[in-house]
Formats: structure tokens, sequence, C-alpha cells
């Protein structure tokens, strides 16, 4: 069974992002890159079943300029087989993404495709899913446990107030959460080997894929600052400040 896991750069979580003076975007000049968490996660759920010879192959693949070849080199360093980056320069709504992935899909054939829930760069969450409809797949989100039997696989996924179990007939779309697993560090002879691992570069445009914008991004602005504190003098003003000017967003 082959496994393909979507990956995506971008800015790390640590670093603290600024908005453009054009307000066109994020500055990202400098800015320090790495795999999207959720998306390391996922690979790292493909390698454990792997490990457990539930499957035979782990390929990485990502969307993006050339760049992107250093978080498909990570992910082949945290045990991925071989690796696929669909280059393009330009900045993709998730949907045009989706649609990249399921040429992917078509080209290498898995039998189930790992990605983030979300990505920490726009948090949309939806490339999963537009994935999963594209190709007429079963689909589990949000993830926290899984388990591959033969031709089905059960997901226990996290929902509000709770958990759920389904169970989908492979071939199938699972994005991974946060308490699916917890990745591993990759070590110096996994990142010295991951340099030997096949690494295919596919130019976008070469998938035949209708990349056309159907969103336009107006402007980006930076959260309003936040209010000071005030302090009350009993639990009478409180609960009048509480019902009369808090808000609940």
């Amino acid at each position: 069974m082959k496994v393909l896991v979507a990956v995506k750069r971008v800015v790390d979580y640590n670093v603290k992002i600024r908005v453009l003076p054009d307000k066109s975007g994020v500055d990202i000049a400098g800015a320090k890159m790495s795999m999207n968490p959720f998306d390391e996660i996922a690979v790292e759920e493909a390698v454990k079943l792997k490990e457990a010879n539930l499957v035979s192959e782990v390929v990485a693949v990502s969307i993006g300029s050339a760049a992107a070849q250093e978080v498909l080199r990570g992910a082949l360093a945290l045990g991925a087989d071989r690796a696929v980056l669909v280059e393009t320069e330009a900045d993709l709504p998730s949907l045009n993404v989706a649609k990249l992935l399921k040429a992917v899909v078509h080209k290498e054939s898995p039998q189930l495709v790992l990605l983030g829930k979300q990505a920490i760069d726009n948090d949309a969450g939806q490339t999963g899913q537009m994935l999963a409809a594209l190709l007429n797949w079963g689909q589990a989100t949000n993830a926290s446990a899984i388990k591959l039997e033969g031709a089905a696989v059960e997901v226990t996924r996290e929902i509000d107030g709770g958990l759920e179990t389904v169970a989908l007939s492979l071939p199938a779309v699972i994005t991974a959460d946060l308490r699916l697993n917890t990745p591993r560090y990759a070590t110096l002879p996994n990142i010295m080997k991951a340099k030997k691992k096949p690494l295919d570069v596919i130019a976008a445009d070469s998938l035949e894929v209708d990349l056309r914008p159907r969103i336009k991004t107006i402007s980006v602005n930076e959260p309003s600052p936040r209010k000071a504190g005030v302090l009350v003098p009993d639990v009478k003003s409180l609960v009048e400040r509480l019902r009369n000017e808090a808000k609940v967003i």
C-alpha cells in the first residue's frame, strides 16, 4: 500500500510575522521557514504505518517554489521514501492546491492520502476536504487516532464535545490533528540519507490544471491592539460591565 503525504512550507511558528507596508500580504523576507506542524504529524503517522508493515511506501509531496525542497528533504529525513515537488511561484488558494494534489494522486495511485488539518499560515483548513471531494473519496478530518486494517481504515476524530470514530473504505483522505502523535526528531544519519533519496520536480503547468485565481486578497491588516484591563471596585460593578460592555466573539 502506498501513502501520499502532503506537506507545506510555512513561516516557522516561532517567528513573529509582520504585515507589509502596502498591506498586500505578510512580510516573509528573511523569515525562518519550516514544515507546517500539522503536516509533520501526518508524515510521522505515515512512517509509523510503514514501520508496522501496513504500508509499503511513503511519498511526500509539496506544492511551491524550489525552496520547498527543504521541507521535502525534512520529510525524507523523518522516514518518507521519496518526494515530489510540484513547482510553482504562484500563491495558490486551497482549491488550486487540491486540484494539483489530485493530479499527483492520479500519477502516483496511492491508497491513502494524509495531510495536516490546516496550515498555520492561512488557517484555512480546506485542502483535505476539497481533495476528497475532487477525488470522490471518503474522508476523515481532525484525526486523533488511525487504525489501518486491510482495505479499510478506522479513524477517531475530534469533534465538539468529544470523540467520534468513523470507518472508511480505501482509498481515503485523512487530515491529522495535534493529538494524533508526536513527531520524531530527524537524526543526523537520516538527514544525510535524505540527501540521496529521490526527489522529483514537476512543473505545475505540465499537469494541465486550471489554476486561474478565483479569490483576490483586498488587504491584510494586523489585529487591533488589545485594550488595557480595567480595575473595578467591587463585584457589582464587574457584573454590570459584563452585562453591558462585554462582547462574546
